[in-house]
């Protein structure tokens, strides 16, 4: 499908990167934007005057690409999309003992389904975890992840959005709390790097980096002890118990709905 094309149904498989964490909705409590539903927005806005879009996000927060693939995939093809964005495997990588083959492999294979259909795929590739905390411990791992994506998309003739590298994730304002998820701005700006990767010419203006707030040693040390007690702790003993941030939920916007173009969404 060429660049600017008028997608009609656009289904979003994932995890929490993709059900939006850490960009609340104003409008309902415990439910998330994020970049997907921002993306959603404005192919519908750039093809307003040839077709509705249509737009399902089946992504739940905690899911490892089995589950995402058995689960979500599955579910995504009987709504007959013909754009799915797919990103998966982040969960997977904290783990030290992911396959790392195993797990491109299988990508593959999903996106090769996809394909099949007509549909675009379009991919994500991690940011560089460099300097993050606990998280920078995978560097050399979501690097392969990455270089597997790049492969993948040049194979399958996917779209992929490459975060890695991207100065503007380097600056920790773009970060929630927890130092996983992104703020509302941060999602923006992932919207902003699909659109680019998807061909899509829009009129939203550039987002200006900021300058990153001075800390002393001591106000990082209380920063660390904090987020250890906050974030860390908690996730930790969901790992040792067998347990995920997802249990029990359910995706947020399951079934293909009508995306109103003239309605704004929240800014960042």
């Amino acid at each position: 499908m060429p660049a600017n094309a008028p997608w009609t149904k656009y289904v979003a498989i994932g995890d929490s990167f993709s059900e939006g964490l850490a960009d609340p909705d104003p409008t309902t409590p415990n439910r998330f934007i994020g970049w997907a539903d921002r993306l959603a927005h404005q192919l519908a806005a750039v093809a307003a005057d040839r077709v509705d879009l249509q737009y399902a996000n089946l992504a739940i927060r905690g899911r490892k690409l089995g589950a995402i693939l058995d689960v979500q995939l599955e579910a995504a093809l009987l709504l007959q999309p013909d754009l799915v964005s797919l990103v998966g495997g982040g969960n997977d990588i904290l783990r030290p003992g992911v396959d790392l083959d195993e797990l491109a492999a299988r990508i593959e294979v999903a996106v090769e389904r996809i394909r099949a259909t007509g549909a675009d795929v379009l991919l994500v590739t991690p940011t560089d975890p460099r300097g993050a905390p606990l998280i920078g411990l995978t560097r050399g791992r979501m690097a392969i992840h990455t270089a597997n994506l790049h492969s993948i998309a040049r194979r399958q003739q996917a779209h992929l959005t490459d975060l890695w590298g991207r100065a503007e994730f380097s600056d920790w304002g773009v970060w929630a709390e927890d130092r996983i998820h992104l703020t509302p701005r941060g999602h923006h700006l992932v919207m902003l790097a699909a659109l680019e990767a998807l061909g899509v010419q829009h009129t939203l203006p550039h987002v200006e980096l900021v300058a990153p707030r001075e800390v002393t040693t001591g106000q990082a040390l209380r920063g660390h002890a904090s987020w250890a007690r906050h974030y860390l702790g908690p996730w930790l003993n969901r790992r040792m118990t067998g347990r995920s941030s997802g249990d029990g939920l359910k995706p947020k916007l399951p079934v293909l709905t009508r995306i109103d173009a003239s309605k704004a969404v929240p800014g960042y």
